[in-house]
């Protein structure tokens, strides 16, 4: 005599429950792994920019360095003047043969944007400070490092273009849509004493 067994309408609506529980705590794990990815991408994201900008401030410190070995540089603070994409050549290779002042201002600023293009895949615009329109007064070289990242464009990159400086000449140095920028101001060594004992300044430096 074989038995029939019953199935009751509730036995019958728990069907499928334990499927739907594994399924839903899939989603839950797929989510939470989402975001976890999320953040580190966004980590490494915000590691690559700390990174490059620690190469500009090193950049901006070496063309320092650069400066300070010039004997004359600030009585030729225009020859360190360089717009985006200036790549010209120097007249004269300072490595090998002696060289002005002038030309050897030329010749950091051209070898000095050649390591930047290589080093960081950037550009550069230098500039004296706006304020400093007298010849013999100028102390400070402006430089504005440029570089790309990989940020969509949106309002979350607007602070790209917010980073300007105004130029001695009067024109505004800006940074550019989807670029990163750090800007920094460069104090030029006081090495060559000026003489005003006419009304026009001279220099005295050591090596000029």
């Amino acid at each position: 005599m074989r038995r029939l067994t019953r199935i009751s309408a509730t036995q019958r609506s728990q069907r499928g429950i334990s499927l739907l529980e594994s399924l839903i705590a899939l989603l839950v794990a797929a989510l939470g792994i989402l975001g976890i990815v999320g953040v580190q991408l966004r980590t490494l994201s915000d590691t690559q920019t700390s990174v490059r900008r620690e190469q500009a401030i090193r950049m901006i410190e070496d063309l320092s360095e650069r400066m300070k070995v010039n004997p004359n540089a600030m009585a030729n603070m225009s020859s360190y003047i360089s717009g985006w994409d200036d790549t010209s050549t120097p007249s004269k290779i300072c490595s090998d043969v002696v060289c002005t002042g002038a030309e050897l201002a030329v010749y950091d600023v051209s070898q000095w944007k050649a390591f930047l293009r290589e080093r960081l895949k950037g550009d550069a615009n230098l500039f004296v400070a706006a304020g400093e329109d007298v010849a013999a007064n100028r102390r400070q070289l402006g430089v504005m490092i440029r570089w790309r990242e990989n940020e969509r464009k949106g309002a979350d990159s607007d602070y790209r273009s917010a980073i300007n400086a105004a130029a001695d000449s009067g024109t505004a140095v800006s940074c550019g849509e989807g670029y990163t920028c750090h800007l920094q101001y460069i104090p030029v060594s006081a090495r060559c004493a000026p003489y005003k004992g006419t009304s026009t300044a001279r220099y005295f430096c050591p090596g000029v």
